[in-house]
């Protein structure tokens, strides 16, 4: 009995080595790598200590980069939670027919298939200021006075980026959702109508609340996605105009790859690492706490 209990451990073993190796060793490594100066091309190393640190927390691109993640953050969970959980309860069933809820189902999660790279082009070119489809449809009613060269704008180039990602992912957040309404229990809708209540009460008081724990893992999700920001960024401006679209996961390549500051590099990773860890136990109790 007690060789077949030991035995089992043999199953897992696999799996501990998996994640010790490709996830908690290199994490472990960047943080010590973050206390020395080190370029790609040599094997060299000189501890510097905090001083990449020191550095960052002097640098204002550091606050603008950390400023625009919080930004693309805030907007994410608003529009993606918040306006995918409304399409979730409109779009489930309850309210429109099966087959024009399944249509616009479809229609939302589409675009969160589609490659990141590909979505940043297409919208590369519909911001473009000449030939754009945005400054086109402006044109189109009157509104030629608010045309701008969107992604050049440092007024209105991160904001720019910021909508892109909501058209592509929030129909994702709204299907996670989805699933988690059809594993309500019938009977409890069945309760409330007894009891009078109308659609908008049955969503705030039995819809909301037993989706909670969903809620929190999108939201979880929502804002670690929004710290791992690069793609959209690197393809649509590249950090500019003058740095003010520039997010941790660029300012890390620009350290890394574009001056070959390796050190410097793995000392963001760790910022972005701490950031998200924390703020994801954060949300973690306080949806446990509600």
């Amino acid at each position: 009995m007690n060789k077949k209990k030991y035995f089992n451990y043999f199953y897992v073993i696999p799996a501990i080595l998996f994640v010790l190796i490709f996830v908690y060793f290199p994490i472990i490594m960047n943080f010590y790598n973050s206390f020395f100066r080190m370029t790609s091309y040599s094997d060299t190393k000189t501890f510097v200590g905090f001083a990449h640190y020191i550095k960052m927390f002097n640098d204002p691109i550091f606050y603008t980069a950390i400023k625009n993640n919080f930004l693309y953050a805030g907007f994410s969970i608003l529009f993606q939670v918040g306006l995918g959980m409304i399409l979730a309860i409109l779009l489930e069933g309850r309210f429109i027919g099966k087959r024009i809820g399944t249509f616009f189902r479809n229609s939302l999660f589409i675009p969160s298939i589609i490659s990141i790279p590909a979505v940043a082009l297409l919208w590369y070119f519909i911001y473009n200021p000449q030939i754009g489809l945005l400054n086109g449809m402006l044109d189109l009613v009157g509104l030629e006075q608010l045309k701008t060269a969107w992604l050049a704008n440092p007024k209105t180039a991160i904001y720019s980026v910021i909508m892109m990602s909501q058209w592509q992912y929030t129909g994702y957040i709204m299907v996670l959702l989805i699933v988690s309404i059809q594993k309500i229990p019938k009977e409890l809708y069945e309760s409330a109508v007894i009891d009078g209540a109308n659609e908008f009460q049955k969503a705030i008081y039995i819809t909301i609340p037993s989706i909670k724990s969903m809620l929190a893992v999108t939201t979880i999700i929502t804002f670690i996605g929004s710290f791992k920001l690069f793609s959209e960024i690197f393809i649509m401006t590249g950090g500019g105009p003058y740095n003010t679209t520039q997010v941790l996961g660029t300012y890390m390549y620009r350290a890394a790859f574009k001056f070959d500051e390796m050190g410097f590099g793995s000392a963001v990773a760790v910022i972005i690492f701490a950031i998200t860890f924390a703020i994801s136990i954060f949300q973690l109790k306080s949806f446990k706490t509600t």
